[in-house]
């Protein structure tokens, strides 16, 4: 490496260092902190009986039936809904993408759900499939209450997650297409591929760092999945999600000691999930060109 290029190195670093500096405080130092108060059986009502007790919180909440409920029920609504979303949002950046007329007015439109509150989006859903005030039940013929029931209740709490989250999928996928070099297509098109063979063969496989971002990025943000929860359900009807789980012990019953472990927990788990999608979709982060 040339002193030059060294100099450069140092030069960068510096300018990250206050932004390093600030990430820390506000995201390492909470973590530390509440993996410290994970250690002691620490509940804020009895607060002269704090003790520390090692890991005997997590062995408390690995060996719970409401952790491992509430991790198949995170698991699930994850799952389904990433995977709408990756699906609508290829179709509607693709619509995007090849708009010719009105082509800002379609990305503007698709982008107003996604610049709506979660709250409000959630509060918003909960009152059109509400069997009283919502049209739902008279739109389609019905009069069931589908928030009373845990099938339904899922269906409505990851119809609103893709409602919400759709067209951020779809704005990075966009961002993906417009990456791909339009001389492969028309080399592919000219050697007889047709439109789904130049998607599947020429445009996923120049899309995957792309498409391993959007995957990431949302599922890590449908795993912490709480406020439509929240709103819509409060964790009843057995649709308790990690975080409903933390918010219980932490909020409502005043355990610092479990809550911290279920939030250290819950942490640990969505680094799982970020090694699993780097190492599945085979992206080298220490690889790095030289100038």
């Amino acid at each position: 490496m040339s002193r030059r290029t060294a100099a450069e190195h140092r030069l960068g670093w510096l300018l990250c260092a206050p932004a390093v500096i600030a990430m820390l405080l506000v995201t390492a130092w909470p973590m530390l902190y509440a993996l410290w108060l994970s250690m002691f059986r620490y509940d804020l009502r009895f607060p002269a009986e704090r003790e520390f007790i090692g890991f005997d919180n997590y062995l408390a909440v690995l060996g719970s039936e409401v952790w491992w409920q509430a991790l198949s029920n995170t698991v699930f609504i994850t799952v389904a809904s990433v995977a709408v979303e990756l699906v609508l949002g290829f179709v509607f950046a693709l619509i995007m993408h090849h708009a010719i007329i009105g082509r800002r007015l379609v990305r503007t439109s698709l982008l107003v759900p996604y610049g709506i509150i979660t709250v409000v989006a959630a509060m918003s859903w909960r009152f059109a499939f509400d069997p009283t005030t919502g049209f739902i039940n008279a739109l389609l013929g019905l009069e069931g209450a589908w928030l009373a029931e845990r099938g339904s209740a899922f269906f409505v709490i990851i119809q609103t997650e893709v409602w919400k989250t759709t067209s951020f999928m779809a704005l990075l996928l966009l961002a993906g297409l417009t990456l791909v070099p339009d001389d492969l297509l028309r080399a592919a098109r000219v050697d007889g591929a047709d439109a789904v063979q130049r998607f599947f063969r020429v445009t996923l496989p120049l899309m995957r760092s792309v498409i391993m971002v959007a995957l990431l990025f949302r599922t890590l943000d449908a795993f912490r999945i709480f406020d439509t929860v929240f709103v819509q359900t409060r964790g009843s009807q057995n649709t308790e999600s990690l975080s409903i789980v933390g918010y219980n012990a932490l909020i409502t019953r005043l355990n610092l000691g479990l809550g911290s472990a279920v939030s250290v927990l819950i942490f640990l788990c969505v680094l799982a999930l970020a090694a699993i999608y780097i190492k599945g979709f085979g992206i080298d982060l220490s690889q790095r060109k030289e100038p």
